[in-house]
């Protein structure tokens, strides 16, 4: 059985070098500065919708271990 990321069908391209060829294609259309001004929209609009306290807590959660039970392990 053939999965998204390997080339098994014979000529064709798989979909991991399909989305890496897309990308590579739009930032030489509208170059670098396309994706952060696109990653500073994304941000802003997060910023809107769930406030400033909400990076404080990620970034509080940023950098500590999941808390595993005895159940998960």
């Amino acid at each position: 059985m053939s999965t998204p990321d390997n080339n098994s069908n014979g000529g064709g391209m798989s979909v991991r070098e399909a989305g890496k060829r897309g990308g590579d294609r739009v930032k030489e259309k509208y170059g670098s500065e396309f994706y952060e001004a696109i990653g500073r929209k994304g941000g802003e609009a997060t910023k809107s919708k769930y406030g400033p306290t909400f990076y404080e807590e990620i970034g509080a959660k940023g950098g500590q271990k999941p808390k595993r039970t005895p159940a998960d392990a």
